[in-house]
């Protein structure tokens, strides 16, 4: 995750650069259950509204959580499929809770009515994240579900006015892309606590879909936008997060964006940028899905280091005998292509490895998400 917030306080006020905050653990993103009641387009678990088999029980689920708080697990993100659709949900949100895991739901927000949001609010949860893929119309047809958008913008409201923090979560494509300024207004006038903007990622149904995915210059003008929303807000007071995920090129783009806008503070933001290091799949970002097994986030799903059920998660997460986590855990990872060349490698460390995978079947081929020219990342383009 690219915390675009935090650059932005830097530069308003800078501190000095300081030693690399380490995790000590990774975060881990839970899907607990597959099942859904939409079909939405981009899925990475390509959920569906019916019970799937084999999903670890509460028992099994409370039993690797006292793995992960011993593995110093700092996270859990509660995600699914609708996670709201597992009837122990909240015996395991107050499980997390009491363990000490800094504890968030993931959700489409269309089961949050008033009775389900006073329970996520006795839940406690400390932050809850629910998806918009743009205004009325266009997320409806995202979601497939006619009323969709009304349905979670309810919710939205309904978690803010109970005192939860409680964000948006946008995925980008090209069906999309007009709907970003209305719905960065909407997250301002609305006093949404945070926007997280998302690329899409080739896996899952989003796999099926990257055909969608939007150009490059439309993401170049998406995040010139968000950045330029971000610093108005600094500057203007508002406590507003804004991140971005799946694509770790944004760090070198803001940058460069720097570098138009503060070009003295340049200097000190690739020290920070540098410092942030990039994608951190199979380092500080776990997924375990509903059957258990353990993937190096959520966009891995075709792939799998383990199962809970065989090993504890802590044995996983360290055994780099599987060839992919080993090739994550690498530092500096050795990737080819233009982001082997890059001037830039040590800010996105490579990028968002599954895009490559996908497209080439290579894992350390060059992403081919990487929305900067070769004159920005300093590489000749090999003769053809």
């Amino acid at each position: 995750m690219f915390r675009i917030s935090q650059f932005m306080q830097e530069i308003a006020a800078p501190t000095p650069l300081g030693p690399a905050r380490k995790p000590p653990g990774p975060v881990v993103i839970w899907n607990l259950v597959r099942r859904c009641n939409l079909t939405c387009k981009h899925c990475y678990s390509i959920s569906a509204d019916k019970d799937f088999a084999g999903e670890l029980t509460t028992a099994e689920v409370f039993g690797v959580m006292d793995d992960l708080k011993l593995f110093h697990v700092p996270a859990l993100i509660l995600s699914g499929g609708e996670p709201l659709l597992r009837p122990d949900i909240f015996d395991i949100a107050g499980r997390s809770k009491a363990l000490g895991f800094y504890t968030a739901l993931s959700s489409n927000g269309t089961l949050i009515d008033e009775a389900m949001c006073r329970r996520v609010e006795a839940a406690d949860f400390d932050y809850v994240g629910i998806s918009l893929d743009g205004m009325g119309a266009t997320h409806d047809k995202f979601r497939r579900m006619q009323g969709a958008f009304d349905k979670s913008l309810h919710a939205i409201r309904l978690c803010r006015d109970a005192g939860l923090k409680v964000g948006v979560r946008f995925t980008l494509t090209q069906d999309n892309f007009d709907d970003l300024p209305a719905l960065l207004q909407l997250v301002e006038d609305e006093g949404i606590d945070r926007f997280y903007f998302s690329h899409l990622n080739y896996a899952g149904r989003g796999n099926k879909n990257r055909k969608d995915d939007a150009h490059h210059q439309m993401t170049r003008q998406a995040m010139d936008l968000l950045f330029d929303t971000c610093w108005r807000h600094q500057q203007q007071g508002l406590k507003k997060e804004f991140t971005t995920g799946n694509n770790d090129a944004d760090g070198v783009y803001l940058l460069y964006w720097v570098r138009r806008n503060f070009p003295d503070l340049a200097a000190h933001i690739r020290q920070k940028l540098a410092q942030w290091g990039g994608n951190s799949s199979g380092v500080n970002v776990a997924n375990i899905d509903n059957l258990g097994n353990v993937h190096p986030d959520t966009m891995w799903w075709h792939y799998t280091l383990g199962n809970v059920r065989e090993r504890p998660f802590s044995q996983i997460w360290t055994d780099i005998s599987d060839p992919l986590l080993a090739g994550l855990k690498a530092q500096p990872r050795h990737v080819g292509g233009r982001c082997g060349r890059c001037r830039h490698f040590d800010i996105c460390g490579g990028n968002t490895r599954v895009r490559a995978q996908q497209l080439t079947g290579d894992p350390w081929a060059e992403d081919p998400g990487c929305y900067l020219s070769d004159e920005e990342i300093g590489v000749v383009p090999c003769a053809a």
